[in-house]
C-alpha cells in the first residue's frame, strides 16, 4: 500500500472492529515477534499531564545521549506523530513499511478467529515494531484511556510506572468518582516495579498507595511541596526544587501553565531513578527543559494566539489557574475560542470558564469528528452562564476570523476545549 492508503486503512478500522482484551494485544505482539521486549519501558498513565511528563522525561534522557522511543496519542496533524524516535515522528516510508508488517499480523489474527486489532491496538503494535527496528534504549508508553485495560498495559515488565494528575474524565468508562478512576489508572502498577505519582489529590493518592502496597511496588509520591515557583511570565515559569542538592538551581519551563511545574518535577524524579548510578549533567537537564516544545499545551502559535489541549474539567481548572497567574484575564480579558466533543463534560467546562475567568468574548465552533458538539448547542450553554458576547461559527476558519475581529489590537486569543480543535487550528495556521 501507499502511505495514504495505509493512513486511510487505519482511519477506517473503527468501522469494523472494537477494543479487545489485554490477552488479545499480547497475542498480537507475539505474532509481531514480541518487538522491543528487551528495552527499558516507562509506562505513564493519568487524566491530565501524562503527555507532558513523557515529553519532559524524553527530553532529559535525550540530553544524556540516550536513544528514546515514544508512543503517544492523540496526534494533532499527522498520525505519524504518535510514533517518535528521539522525538522525531517516523517518516512516511518508515510508517508504510511498518504498517505492511503489522497488517499481515492483524490479518492472520482475524483469520484465526481472534479478531482484528482496534485502531489504538494497531497503532500500538506499529509503535513497538518500529522501535524494535532501532537501537532505542528506552521506550516511553503513554496510555490511551484509563490504564488497567489499555493496550499499552500488555507490556508486563516495565522499568518504571508513572501516574500523573487524576480528575474526572471518561466517567462513563472509568467510573464516576476519583477513587474509581484512580484505581483504573493504577492498574498499570506491576509487582515489584516502582511507581512515581502526582500526590496532589488525596483521594487518588490513597488508592495508588494501596494498590502499590498490594503489588509490593516501591512507591514515590510527589507533592507540590517538592518545588517552589519563583517566577511566572507569558514566556516561561521558573521554579526551584525543594531539596538540599537543587535548592539554588532555577529551572525554566517554557510552557506557561502552572500545572507544568508538577509535570516537570515528575519527569525529573523519574529520570533520576532511571539514571541512578550514571554520571548526569545537570546543566543539560536544565537546557532540555528550557528548550522543550510540547505541541498543544499552552502553545503560542502566533504572537497573539495560544492553543491549549484542556478538554476536561480538571484541565480547564488548571487552565484558569494559569491564566490568573499570568494575569491574562485582567483588563478586557482574552477572547476564548472553544469547541468540544460530546463524550466530555463540556457544560461543566463552560460553566467553570464563565464563572471564573474574565473574558472579552467567547467564540464557539465545531471540530471535524463524529462526536462533535454542534456550535449552536455550545452557544446555548455559554448563554446560560455568561452575559458576555458569544459568537457562533461552525467552520473553524470562520471562527478564527471572528476571534481575530473581536480581539482588537492588544487582546490574546486562547483556543481550548478539544485536542481536535488544537490540531485543526495548527493545520490551518
Amino acid at each position: 500500500m501507499t502511505y495514504q492508503e495505509a493512513v486511510d486503512y487505519i482511519a477506517g478500522i473503527p468501522k469494523f472492529t472494537k477494543k479487545h482484551s489485554l490477552e488479545h494485544t499480547r497475542e498480537f505482539l507475539r505474532r509481531l515477534g514480541n518487538p522491543a521486549v528487551d528495552r527499558k519501558v516507562i509506562h505513564v498513565a493519568g487524566t491530565n499531564g501524562k503527555g507532558s511528563v513523557c515529553a519532559y522525561l524524553q527530553a532529559i534522557l535525550m540530553a544524556e545521549k540516550k536513544r528514546v522511543g515514544f508512543f503517544t496519542s492523540p496526534h494533532l496533524v499527522s498520525v505519524n506523530e504518535r510514533i517518535r524516535i528521539d522525538n522525531v515522528p517516523i517518516n512516511d516510508e518508515q510508517f508504510t513499511e511498518t504498517f505492511d508488517v503489522v497488517l499481515k499480523a492483524a490479518e492472520t489474527m482475524e483469520a484465526s478467529g481472534w479478531g482484528h486489532p482496534s485502531y489504538f491496538e494497531f497503532l500500538f503494535g506499529m509503535g513497538m515494531k518500529a522501535f524494535a527496528g532501532t537501537d532505542v534504549e528506552y521506550i516511553i508508553l503513554e496510555t490511551g484511556l484509563g490504564g488497567r485495560l489499555d493496550a499499552t498495559n500488555s507490556v508486563e515488565h516495565p522499568k518504571l510506572t508513572v501516574i500523573t494528575s487524576i480528575s474526572l474524565d471518561h466517567t462513563e468508562i472509568l467510573g464516576d468518582t476519583i477513587e474509581q478512576i484512580a484505581a483504573e489508572k493504577a492498574g498499570i502498577i506491576k509487582r515489584g516495579v516502582p511507581v512515581f505519582f502526582d500526590g496532589s489529590c488525596p483521594e487518588a493518592s490513597g488508592v495508588i498507595h494501596r494498590i502499590a502496597f498490594e503489588n509490593e511496588a516501591p512507591c514515590r509520591e510527589i507533592s507540590n511541596h517538592a518545588y517552589e515557583i519563583q517566577e511566572v511570565t507569558r514566556k516561561y515559569i521558573a521554579f526551584s526544587r525543594v531539596n538540599a542538592y537543587d535548592r539554588d538551581v532555577i529551572i525554566q519551563v517554557p510552557i506557561c501553565g502552572c500545572y507544568q511545574v508538577m509535570n516537570a518535577e515528575i519527569g525529573l524524579c523519574a529520570a533520576e531513578y532511571l539514571l541512578e548510578g550514571e554520571a548526569i549533567h545537570e546543566e543539560r537537564w536544565q537546557e532540555a527543559i528550557r528548550t522543550l516544545r510540547w505541541e498543544g499545551r499552552m502553545e503560542r502559535i502566533a504572537p497573539h494566539m495560544v492553543i491549549d489541549g484542556a478538554h476536561n474539567p480538571g484541565a480547564v481548572v488548571a487552565f484558569v489557574e494559569s491564566m490568573k497567574a499570568l494575569r491574562a484575564d485582567e483588563g478586557e480579558g482574552p477572547v476564548i475560542l472553544f469547541s468540544a466533543v460530546s463524550d466530555k463534560k463540556y457544560e461543566q467546562m463552560i460553566e467553570y470558564l464563565c464563572r471564573n475567568l474574565n473574558v472579552k468574548a467567547f467564540v464557539v465552533t465545531e471540530v471535524e469528528d463524529r462526536r462533535r458538539v454542534p456550535a449552536e448547542e455550545l452557544a446555548k450553554v455559554f448563554h446560560k452562564y455568561t452575559e458576555k458576547r458569544v459568537i457562533c461559527e461552525a467552520k473553524v476558519l470562520e471562527a478564527l476570523r471572528a476571534a481575530e475581529d473581536e480581539r482588537g489590537e492588544d487582546t490574546d486569543i486562547y483556543c481550548l476545549g478539544s485536542l481536535y480543535l488544537a490540531g485543526m487550528i495548527k493545520a490551518a495556521i
